[in-house]
């Protein structure tokens, strides 16, 4: 009942009046301090031992019932009342499947510090801008496999994302098969749009599926692909020859992204080629592609007022009436 969490005054101007209550305090100790009584008696021996009564430790029970009316007389002026509120909320939800490929060439240094670990960090702000979708994560080099199957538990994917690295799985570029096991993780999503953003840094040298016949499997699910391209135009610092150490001998070498083949996946499914050369604009990138796959709400707003007044008014009144009777009844010596 005194709950104010949820509480709004349609009043609250008249909350100012609550000055008054400090001042009224403040008259009734000055005046209880100030005034005293005098008569005249030609000896105290009556009075030896006699001790107050009752009624004078209680006579301050009359100011606190006034002052409890006051304030809840001014709390009822100001019409409390009470907002429930809800929201109708349905939400069209995407899935979405990153198909990152991990393959050596990916430790090239012309992203920073290296595509793979660029790819990794925008990937997971790229997650934690799509809260209310479902989100997949394929990694392929020379063969694929699943990381994280479709899940809105954002924390394990991002927590997975971290321990991806080169060398999980034999070397080479798959594409083909890096997508198909991406479409093949999203074709059943009884979603109403169904994404994969493939991101390569190569040619398809390896696996069993062609990219294009990959692309022709996301066309007839209904998957929209979207393919990046990473890496600089020209030469990049990238890993030549591994050590028995797990150390890794860097060289500059030609970067060969295969945009014909990216592109013409993304044109066959409705979705769009990109091309990044650095990690500023793979993070464009991404979000662009935020943009263009935007999850649709509906929302209704329902807002209910409710009076509170009364019990507040009940309250003050009967504090009211109860000193009134006590200052004409037990204390009436007293006044």
């Amino acid at each position: 009942m005194f709950n104010f969490n949820d509480i709004r005054f349609a009043n609250p101007e008249l909350l100012w009046l609550f000055i008054l209550v400090p001042v009224l305090i403040a008259w009734y100790v000055w005046k209880n301090k100030s005034i005293k009584s005098e008569f005249t008696v030609s000896t105290l021996q009556g009075f030896e031992g006699l001790k107050p009564s009752v009624k004078v430790y209680l006579r301050h029970l009359l100011f606190v019932l006034r002052t409890l009316a006051i304030i809840f007389l001014i709390i009822a002026l100001a019409r409390p009342q009470a907002r429930s509120s809800w929201k109708d909320i349905h939400s069209e939800g995407i899935d979405i499947v990153i198909a990152m490929d991990i393959s050596g060439s990916m430790l090239a240094q012309d992203f920073k510090p290296n595509r793979i670990e660029a790819s990794k960090k925008i990937a997971m702000e790229f997650i934690d801008d799509r809260p209310n979708d479902r989100i997949g994560l394929v990694i392929f080099s020379g063969e694929s496999f699943t990381q994280c199957p479709l899940t809105s538990d954002h924390a394990v994917i991002k927590n997975l994302f971290t321990g991806i690295k080169t060398g999980m799985i034999n070397d080479g570029t798959a594409i083909g098969m890096g997508l198909t096991n991406a479409v093949n993780r999203i074709k059943d999503s009884q979603a109403k749009s169904k994404v994969v953003i493939l991101l390569t840094d190569g040619v398809n040298n390896q696996g069993s599926i062609a990219p294009l016949t990959a692309a022709d499997i996301a066309k007839a699910f209904g998957i929209r692909v979207y393919t990046i391209g990473i890496g600089t135009h020209g030469k990049a610092l990238s890993p030549v020859a591994r050590y028995p150490d797990g150390s890794y001998e860097y060289d500059y070498v030609d970067v060969d992204v295969d945009e014909p083949t990216l592109e013409q996946i993304a044109d066959m499914t409705g979705g769009k080629y990109f091309r990044a050369t650095g990690n500023e604009k793979l993070k464009q990138i991404y979000q662009e592609i935020d943009k263009l796959e935007k999850t649709k709400f509906e929302e209704k707003n329902f807002t209910n007022k409710e009076e509170k007044f009364f019990n507040y008014a009940l309250i003050g009144g009967i504090a009211f009436l109860l000193e009134l009777l006590l200052r004409n009844t037990i204390f009436r010596s007293l006044t």
